[in-house]
């Protein structure tokens, strides 16, 4: 539960709890969880490791809020204004992101494991490193969007417009990407195998063979990626540059 005098301060005009916030200890995590705080003015509010699991922030504006490490487990940001929000190293696990504004955002490094962005606008938002296990990304709004080193295993991006997006050395074991468009993506080292050392499982489960079933590749950069085990039936190829690629085995 939200500390009460915490609550207080924030309630107050974002200058008064920046300026609360800097005459604290440096050590003090503001806990704010499971606040009432929809359709709240949090504009350049200072919330870094600021506790705000299972809170309830829909349509509240963070524009440009610093939200670094901050705990966000099971929050509910449904439609939120996260425009230019630095979130680098943020919890947002189970959180609820569906049609939330997260455009010039930093997410590098975050975890979203088995979060919801339903319609979510991530146009320029960085996920460099950041966990995105098992979540749901349907209807994602991607473009300059950069999921480098991201970990995307078994989530869920079917039909999903990826198309010049940045994936390279990213996780995508268990995806399931049947029918993404994926033309002129960089998936340079990009994993697709559970087999290959370099994933480890963070988010419980068993993933499967990845689904490109019908996907569009075409033009898309696979230098060094590891493909085995992936279902590319139906995918479009046209173009794709495969260097170094380790391709599925094929029957025969």
């Amino acid at each position: 539960m939200a500390d009460k005098e915490h609550l207080t301060h924030l309630r107050q005009e974002e200058v008064h709890w920046n300026t609360w916030r800097a005459e604290q200890p440096v050590d003090l995590r503001p806990d704010l969880s499971g606040a009432l705080l929809n359709r709240a003015n949090l504009s350049d509010a200072d919330l870094r490791e600021t506790l705000l699991n299972v809170a309830d922030l829909r349509d509240a504006n963070l524009h440009e809020a610093n939200l670094s490490k901050a705990v966000l487990g099971a929050a509910d940001l449904e439609g939120a204004n996260m425009r230019g929000a630095v979130l680098e190293g943020a919890d947002l696990n189970e959180a609820g992101l569906s049609r939330a504004d997260f455009r010039e955002s930093d997410l590098s490094r975050a975890s979203l494991i088995f979060a919801e962005l339903r319609g979510t606008d991530l146009r320029g938002a960085t996920f460099q490193g950041a966990d995105l296990s098992g979540a749901i990304l349907e209807g994602v709004i991607v473009s300059g969007t950069n999921f480098a080193e991201a970990n995307l295993s078994m989530a869920y991006l079917v039909g999903a417009n990826l198309s010049g997006v940045n994936l390279s050395r990213s996780q995508l074991v268990g995806a399931y990407l049947s029918g993404a468009n994926l033309r002129g993506a960089n998936l340079q080292g990009a994993n697709f195998n559970q087999a290959n050392p370099t994933w480890t499982r963070t988010s419980g489960g068993e993933p499967t063979g990845v689904e490109l079933k019908g996907a569009d590749l075409s033009e898309a950069d696979l230098r060094g990626a590891d493909l085995r085990g992936a279902d590319l039936s139906e995918a479009i190829l046209t173009r794709a540059i495969f260097d170094d690629t380790d391709l599925p085995e094929t029957g025969g």
